[in-house]
């Protein structure tokens, strides 16, 4: 047996590893480095990268930052015209407290903004939030690529137009003049106008957000579906699991975590339903049936000139928006996921 003598275990053996050091040979234990960088060495190593994201800081300070100091208005009988400098006019309105948010939570319209803001958050929900999930599914597994991509291309393609156009095309298609009304008369029935219906409107609103939107969901699903291993499927599919098992057990876990992402930042936007798709289309069908909080904060501060009462209702919606954010990420972190940010 030799006399060297073997460490009982691994601690032990890193225990009794030595380095020499500089005088005569002598040995002594091995220094680690710490690992944690001084900020000067930081700075060096990451200065260029530092450099480089300067202006985009710069402009999410100035444009998404800087205008939150403006809320102070919602506690001011605001008045613009006093200077043609902004601050001074901040500086120069009378102060009124809370009377704004007193005069909101008396208000009718108010309310009925808030109702129709809702319904028309949870009817694109359940309607509008599960089309591309199940339309990149479908996508994903056609075989061939070249009709992949061409339907990916069609279902992308509305996204690039305006909601000028959108309701163009659906006003030629469902307006009182419309194909489908001119259709309906040349067989003897009576027309239809479902433009101008308050009754279908919040319908019509998923409708549109649908065809134009859609397609530009797919491509975050079809990116997330591309980072699943085909060793999966190949597994799944020896293991005698059919197509939809496949999907159930392989396609959508992988996907779970992009969804409740999505999720928690669609929760966070339930107040902002489309400003300028609705604003469009507030005439035809009249406010009862469309007025949202975002075309009640322009009626009221840009229509009627009301900038305080206005800026309050705004920043009723940003506190809500943000209490959203919280409770369904809280909610996405129980679930096991993510969220919007680590616990």
């Amino acid at each position: 047996m030799s006399n060297s003598t073997v460490p009982r275990s691994r601690a032990e053996a890193e225990t009794t590893e030595k380095t020499p050091v500089a005088s005569g040979g002598a040995t002594g234990p091995r220094s680690k480095p710490s690992g944690k960088l001084s900020l000067k060495l930081r700075w060096r190593r990451d200065r260029v990268l530092l450099l480089m994201t300067l202006p985009a800081v710069a402009l999410v300070l100035l444009f998404n930052y800087v205008p939150i100091l403006g809320n102070v208005v919602a506690f001011q009988d605001y008045d613009p015209y006093i200077s043609d400098n902004g601050v001074v006019s901040i500086l120069n309105s009378p102060w009124v407290g809370v009377e704004n948010f007193q005069r909101i939570f008396e208000d009718s319209a108010f309310w009925q903004a808030v109702q129709n803001t809702l319904v028309l958050f949870f009817l694109q929900l359940v309607l509008f939030f599960p089309v591309p999930i199940l339309l990149a599914l479908l996508i994903n597994s056609v075989i061939r690529p070249r009709v992949r991509a061409i339907a990916q291309a069609v279902l992308y393609l509305p996204h690039f137009f305006s909601w000028v156009l959108v309701i163009a095309v659906f006003q030629q298609l469902l307006g009182g003049a419309g194909l489908l009304s001119q259709l309906l008369r040349d067989h003897g029935y009576d027309g239809l106008d479902v433009m101008t219906d308050p009754n279908t409107f919040k319908f019509l609103v998923t409708a549109q957000a649908v065809w134009k939107d859609a397609g530009w969901g797919i491509i975050v699903f079809l990116a997330a579906l591309a980072s699943v291993s085909p060793d999966l499927y190949e597994a799944a599919a020896m293991d005698g699991a059919g197509r939809w098992r496949r999907m159930w057990h392989v396609t959508l876990p992988a996907l779970r975590p992009v969804i409740a992402l999505l999720l928690v930042l669609r929760v966070g936007d339930a107040l902002t339903v489309g400003f300028e798709q609705i604003l469009l289309q507030r005439e035809a069908v009249g406010p009862g049936a469309s007025e949202v909080l975002d075309t009640f904060v322009w009626w009221n501060g840009v229509r009627n000139q009301d900038f305080g009462y206005a800026a309050a209702a705004g920043l009723i919606k940003g506190v809500i928006s943000i209490g959203l954010v919280l409770a369904a990420n809280k909610v996405a972190h129980l679930m096991g996921e993510q969220g919007v940010y680590k616990k």
